[in-house]
């Protein structure tokens, strides 16, 4: 009897799953799906790389977290970050106005305003969605901000 409703529950979540569009990420979970690397890793004293800077997968590009090292305050570092990441998403034949998803990391929630009057208007007439938080501990690196995004090809 428990056997069945197991089985009874995966069915389901494998039909819903399905409907949603999580099919992607049980064949990336079971290795069966292919990724293409636009960039190179970003190596840290070893031979595999740390993770990739940008990865193309089912036409949509995904461009890991972007920071500001130097010293300045969040509107300059905001600025820097958004002019890497149109230089990444151009890498991947892809531009701004294309870009979905965003996720911005702040190191102090103080800085949200600052960062929206230089995040304002980067991304066309149609900005994407956003998540903003402030990183307990802080940003890595000690930028004053990081975001990563999602876009179309």
């Amino acid at each position: 009897m428990i056997n069945e409703r197991r089985s009874v529950i995966k069915k389901l979540f494998t039909s819903i799953a399905g409907i949603a569009g999580f099919g992607a990420v049980a064949k990336a979970a079971s290795g069966t799906a292919t990724f293409d690397k636009q960039a190179e890793g970003v190596v840290y004293d070893q031979e595999v790389p740390l993770f990739s800077s940008i990865t193309k997968h089912n036409g949509l590009v995904f461009i890991a977290g972007i920071g500001a090292h130097f010293e300045g305050d969040i509107k300059s570092h905001t600025d820097h970050v958004l002019k890497e990441m149109e230089a990444q998403l151009k890498k991947a034949g892809t531009s701004m106005d294309k870009v979905l998803k965003v996720s911005v990391f702040l190191h102090d929630l103080n800085d949200y305003k600052g960062m929206n009057e230089v995040f304002r208007g980067r991304f066309g007439n149609n900005p994407p969605v956003r998540t903003t938080v402030a990183v307990y501990g802080g940003v890595p690196g000690n930028s004053l901000v990081e975001m990563d995004c999602i876009a179309a090809q």
